[in-house]
């Protein structure tokens, strides 16, 4: 289990009290767990009114609690969902990203969902961050000697990298029947050919395959009966 970390937002108001009612409202959606009573306010500024309007200037407030994501673990959870959640948490409080992290496993994957604000560092460009941590963690648990999948998510992007998938795959399913010749998509983890092959399972215009070894395995996509 990680050690605890400080999770701090900065918030504004017209007054302190606003201000410190905004920012534990943004700690809370960072972590539903929160104990409010182990939150801590420093009062940066208490803000001008101005006359009239004019020369006016929020109450700022920095609101501070003990609330790593990591320590919120199920009392039944498994050795490799809390081993996830270790990686995860570690690799989150490297980058410095404050953030809430839920393992859910079942027979056939362990799912780590990231939640929190700016985490842009951690799905990093065409989410080749994220990917690597996902990469990481499947190993870890491959090493185990369980054959289980492994996803890493953070701020939706699985989601919207699968509707990206789904259209490279009949994308890839409509060269293929058009130029009647196999089409070979770029290496994928082995969930993201699950989602190809899924995509594709309904057309009768083409098959698919996965070919080659780890890490550049990837999907075939070919001419039904060819």
């Amino acid at each position: 289990m990680t050690e605890a970390a400080e999770l701090s937002v900065e918030a504004t108001g017209e007054t302190v009290g606003e201000a410190k009612w905004a920012a534990l409202r943004e700690l809370e959606s960072l972590n539903p767990g929160l104990d409010k009573s182990a939150v801590t306010f420093q009062v940066i500024s208490e803000g001008e009114r101005g006359i009239l309007g004019v020369g006016y200037a929020p109450a700022r407030v920095l609101a501070t609690a003990a609330a790593d994501a990591a320590e919120l673990v199920e009392a039944d959870e498994s050795e490799l969902s809390a081993l996830v959640r270790e990686l995860v948490g570690r690799v989150t409080s490297a980058l410095g990203i404050p953030c809430r992290i839920v393992v859910e496993e079942d027979d056939e994957s362990i799912r780590a969902t990231v939640t929190g604000h700016e985490l842009g560092m951690l799905i990093g460009r065409h989410g080749q961050t994220i990917d690597a941590l996902q990469y990481l963690a499947s190993a870890f648990v491959f090493r185990s000697g369980v054959r289980k999948d492994v996803i890493v998510d953070a701020a939706g992007y699985r989601a919207r990298r699968q509707a990206t998938l789904e259209t490279l795959a009949h994308r890839a399913a409509r060269q293929a029947a058009e130029l009647g010749e196999p089409v070979a998509l770029e290496p994928m983890t082995a969930p993201e050919r699950r989602i190809v092959h899924q995509a594709l399972t309904d057309d009768p215009t083409v098959e698919t395959a996965s070919e080659g070894a780890e890490p550049y395995r990837h999907v075939v996509v070919a001419p039904a009966g060819g």
